[in-house]
């Protein structure tokens, strides 16, 4: 993004956090209820997100069980009882989630003047329900389901850019999780790398992202 002129033949997208809200806190408080002590609350939420990063660096299988299997994981190391029901209630949960206020007008706005593409760390389901309520037009959605990873796995990005027949430097990225989206893609040669900043993740250093507060500012940016 240091070169104004550069316009890029795609604008893609995460989805989950940095579109569509990402409340899986309260959720995750109903199924552990009062087995974790208060003091202790935020470094279990941090572990059971943690745990999550860790469950989709192999080969890719269903989302909701990803999500059943990282909850089972983090209630092991606290020595508390995990619900086997915890899957299908985060799942069900993510699915009728809608989008951050901030998004729909800047983005149908960018969708006027750029090709818009979404790469999920989810099934095909999940964006089926999502992506309708964004009110964007977009010319690709690709899910961890098609490409049979998810990020931060290559393959993943690698499928995108099969799919699109693209090159790194056709991309500016945006998304919110710099772990699952910024760092892998950086070392597979993408540059237009853009930091949504939503508060999930601090800024690294020597990655070259440009950090933004909202999608106006990234239009402003876009010459939109």
């Amino acid at each position: 993004m240091s070169n104004p002129s550069f316009r890029p033949k795609y604008v893609s997208f995460d989805c989950y956090g940095t579109l569509i809200s990402w409340p899986m806190t309260p959720i995750t408080k109903e199924l552990v209820g009062d087995q974790i002590p208060a003091e202790k609350w935020d470094r279990f939420v941090a572990e059971f997100r943690g745990y999550r990063y860790d469950q989709v660096h192999g080969e890719y299988y269903p989302y909701e069980q990803v999500l059943q299997d990282s909850f089972d994981r983090v209630c092991r190391k606290w020595g508390i009882e995990s619900d086997p029901s915890a899957g299908k209630r985060f799942a069900d949960g993510v699915r009728s989630w809608g989008p951050h206020p901030d998004v729909p007008a800047p983005l149908k706005k960018m969708g006027e003047h750029y090709k818009l593409v979404i790469l999920s760390n989810a099934d095909d389901s999940f964006l089926a329900e999502s992506v309708p309520r964004l009110g964007a037009d977009f010319h690709a959605v690709f899910t961890a389901e098609q490409a049979g990873y998810y990020k931060p796995r290559y393959g993943a990005f690698e499928y995108m850019l099969d799919q699109l027949d693209a090159t790194p430097e056709d991309f500016v990225h945006v998304a919110s999780h710099t772990r699952y989206d910024h760092m892998p893609m950086h070392d597979m040669g993408f540059r237009n790398l853009v930091l949504l900043d939503r508060g999930y993740d601090p800024v690294p250093p020597g990655y070259d992202l440009t950090v933004v507060k909202s999608l106006d500012e990234l239009n402003t940016m876009l010459g939109i």
